[in-house]
C-alpha cells in the first residue's frame, strides 16, 4: 500500500511543481518565523483567526516541515495536504474580503499567488513527487 501512495509519474514537470510549491511553503513558512508581526501572528490576529500566537507558529512550521519534504519528494501526496488547506483557509480568509468589498478582477491580482500554491498542492496530489524525488526512489525499491 505504501509503494502504491508514493508511485509518482516520474515526470520532470512535475518536478518543476514540485520544486516551486516546495520553495514557496519552505519560504513563508521561514518569514512567519522571522518576521511574526507582518507574516506570522500579527497578521492572523489582523485577519481576525483565532489564538494567532499559536497559530502563526503551527502554520509556519507546517509550511517548513512541508516545503522541506515536497522540496525532496518525500511523502509527497500527505505532504501536499496541510499546503492545500492551508491555501484554502488564506483564500477565504483574506482573499473572499476582497472580493465582496473590491470586486473580481482586484481578488484575481491579489490572489494570484494562493491560486497557483493552491493548484499545484493539488497537482502533487494527484500526481505524487515525479522525476528525481524520494518517493519514486522508495517506490522502486
Amino acid at each position: 500500500m505504501l509503494k502504491n501512495f508514493m508511485k509518482s509519474d516520474g515526470s520532470f514537470t512535475t518536478l518543476l511543481i514540485r520544486l516551486m510549491v516546495g520553495a514557496v511553503f519552505l519560504s513563508e513558512g521561514i518569514q512567519k518565523f522571522l518576521f511574526p508581526a507582518v507574516r506570522g501572528a500579527g497578521r492572523f490576529e489582523k485577519i481576525g483567526l483565532p489564538s494567532p500566537e499559536l497559530l502563526g507558529s503551527f502554520v509556519g512550521a507546517t509550511e517548513i516541515i512541508s516545503g522541506i519534504l515536497l522540496l525532496i519528494g518525500l511523502f509527497t501526496r500527505l505532504a501536499a495536504i496541510p499546503t492545500l488547506i492551508i491555501m484554502m483557509v488564506a483564500i477565504y480568509s483574506t482573499k473572499w474580503p476582497i472580493l465582496t468589498d473590491q470586486g473580481l478582477w482586484e481578488m484575481l491580482h491579489a490572489a494570484r499567488t494562493d491560486w497557483s500554491m493552491l493548484i499545484g498542492s493539488l497537482f502533487l496530489i494527484i500526481k505524487g513527487g515525479g522525476y528525481a524525488s524520494a518517493d519514486q526512489f522508495i517506490s522502486r525499491r
